[in-house]
């Protein structure tokens, strides 16, 4: 029986040690030569095999990567211990100084977000939350759009870049990029980093539209425009534990 066919929750890999059982996904690819393991911030175990592959084979894989996974399950581990229900009591925005309180209005009305004097009002079905942390994702789309929207344009006027378009995003996996029609993509995410690590994405985002590489002109120019730029990388790798659950889900 292969990997595609047999339940995800027969595998003994799963072990809870490392992470809850609901936090392993194994994903069968016709594209992939040999498996591949990858730990998502949020604490997602991702193990990518060519179909057809043992669940034997699997837990062997697995075993051989522990320490691996260990060492970026704790990179990825959250500051902040996430409630039962995954929804937040208070949300602070480092990138722009905005915190909130959260109040909560039962109703089983759908789920609204009513935003003023420091506090967000989430009115619906608590039994529900998955639609009511789909509502504060919404809103982080939101104030992501307010807070970096003027603060890249601002960066790209100072220093004479131009790019076409910004699009915000929320992933997993990057905290932004820039495609070769210019268009700079960034992770809503980002509001959860200080300012000057953010500063520092945008300008690496910049950068590469004029070089569409990590060539030594591209750090160098980088360099120009912020000297911290290895310390302020560093923090943002690590800047993954800064987000709440919630904001990944």
């Amino acid at each position: 029986m292969n990997a595609s066919s047999r339940p995800l929750e027969q595998l003994s890999l799963l072990d809870e040690h490392l992470a809850p059982r609901d936090a392993w996904r194994v994903r069968p690819s016709p594209r992939a030569r040999r498996l591949a393991v990858r730990v998502l911030p949020g604490g997602l175990v991702e193990i990518v095999v060519p179909h057809g592959t043992r669940p034997r084979t699997i837990e062997q894989f697995v075993s051989r990567h522990r320490h691996w996974i260990e060492r970026k399950l704790a990179l990825y581990q959250p500051l902040e211990t996430a409630p039962a229900d995954g929804l937040p009591s208070r949300i602070h925005f480092a990138a722009s100084g905005q915190e909130y309180e959260v109040e909560f209005v039962e109703t089983r009305e759908g789920p609204r977000l009513d935003v003023g004097g420091g506090f967000i009002r989430l009115r619906g079905d608590r039994t529900r939350p998955a639609l009511l942390r789909h509502v504060l994702q919404r809103f982080t789309m939101r104030e992501a759009h307010t807070t970096l929207s003027p603060w890249l344009a601002g960066l790209a006027a100072a220093n004479e870049f131009r790019y076409e378009r910004l699009q915000i995003r929320r992933q997993r996996t990057r905290w932004g990029s820039c495609s070769r029609s210019g268009t700079i993509s960034l992770n809503a995410c980002l509001l959860f980093q200080p300012p000057p690590v953010v500063n520092y994405l945008l300008i690496h985002e910049l950068a590469h539209t004029r070089h569409m590489n990590h060539s030594r002109r591209f750090w160098r120019l980088v360099e120009r425009l912020e000297p911290r730029w290895r310390e302020l990388d560093r923090a943002l790798s690590s800047g993954w534990r800064a987000v709440p659950s919630w904001a990944l889900d």
